[in-house]
């Protein structure tokens, strides 16, 4: 059966290590089993970039007391453990991940990721657009862009309609079948 994790960031500023939130949706057979989500007080704090809030809305006094990414490291250590990690535009959130634990001092686990767009675009050939929210509209899901857990769990559920699509139903086939798009983190 299919196992992997989704995650994604939301940053306070352009800084990769700026992450004010964290969202990791976990898929486990397949089905998607839990989905987490962290408000992170970023480095930065209390600046936040005004084009970063405007994106997802997130205002610095509502991460006043929340936890670094420091603090909750050993538990989303331990949600990913062993997984694949999917992410929709992944470079982004790896680097966020990469500059995060780098910043903290963190020992970095060896992760292979694979970006949800690559997915998309294999599984649905000539779509307008790759975008997540695009992506949601295609397929009638509704969510809350731009909030962490949300389009974590938007990209488990786009990943696992792509992975019917292509007839894949094992992670091991998963990772052969886009074996050029597989990173480590």
């Amino acid at each position: 059966m299919i196992d992997f994790c989704a995650i994604d960031f939301e940053t306070a500023t352009n800084d990769r290590n700026s992450a004010c939130e964290l969202g990791i949706c976990i898929v486990e057979n397949g089905q998607i089993v839990e989905t987490k989500n962290w408000l992170l007080k970023p480095p930065s704090f209390p600046y936040f970039n005004p084009y970063n809030i405007a994106v997802h809305g997130i205002q610095p006094h509502e991460v006043a007391d929340a936890p670094t990414f420091a603090d909750i490291w050993y538990e989303v250590e331990e949600l990913m453990y062993g997984n694949l990690m999917l992410a929709h535009n992944a470079s982004f959130d790896a680097g966020v991940l990469r500059s995060c634990i780098d910043h903290y001092g963190i020992f970095k686990p060896k992760l292979n990721y694979l970006c949800s767009i690559s997915i998309a675009k294999k599984s649905w050939k000539n779509l307008p657009k790759y975008g997540l929210k695009s992506l949601a509209d295609v397929h009638n899901i509704k969510f809350t862009h731009h909030r962490a857990g949300a389009d974590a769990e938007v990209c488990a559920k786009i990943a696992l309609l792509g992975f019917e699509h292509l007839f894949l139903t094992r992670t091991e086939e998963v990772s052969e079948s886009f074996k050029k798009n597989l990173k480590v983190l």
